[in-house]
């Protein structure tokens, strides 16, 4: 992973371990690598990842098993609500964008069910 200066790393794995639990890469009550192992697949000092992993069990999206080790969290509701939040951010990121440059709602619109319409098998 190559982490953005501006962005402390410790947030930055947070990110990435919300957008790998979204996609399904680490499923409900899935066992997370031990904080040494995360820190040579990040290539960090591993209190970084111990940071951002305490902050991951204080959003309640791990969780810590006595002598077992972290896993994911089993509530498949936190789950939910992560994906919407997070497609919500997109979704006002990409409105606030193209507003900003004049389109309106109906153009939005429309490119959007193009693109869904050109992108799907159907």
């Amino acid at each position: 992973m190559i982490f953005n200066t501006n962005i402390p790393i410790y947030v930055q794995i947070i990110d990435d371990f919300k957008k790998r639990i979204i996609s399904g890469e680490y499923g409900p009550s899935d066992k997370v690598l031990s904080v040494r192992d995360l820190a040579m697949e990040y290539g960090v000092n591993p209190n970084t990842v111990q940071k951002a992993l305490s902050e991951l069990e204080r959003f309640a999206l791990v969780k810590s098993v006595r002598t077992s080790g972290r896993y994911i969290t089993e509530d498949i509701k936190i789950i939910q609500e992560l994906k919407d939040q997070f497609i919500n951010e997109k979704v006002q990121t990409f409105i606030t964008d193209l507003k900003g440059l004049s389109i309106t709602d109906d153009e939005i619109i429309r490119h959007i069910e193009r693109g869904i319409h050109n992108g799907s098998d159907d």
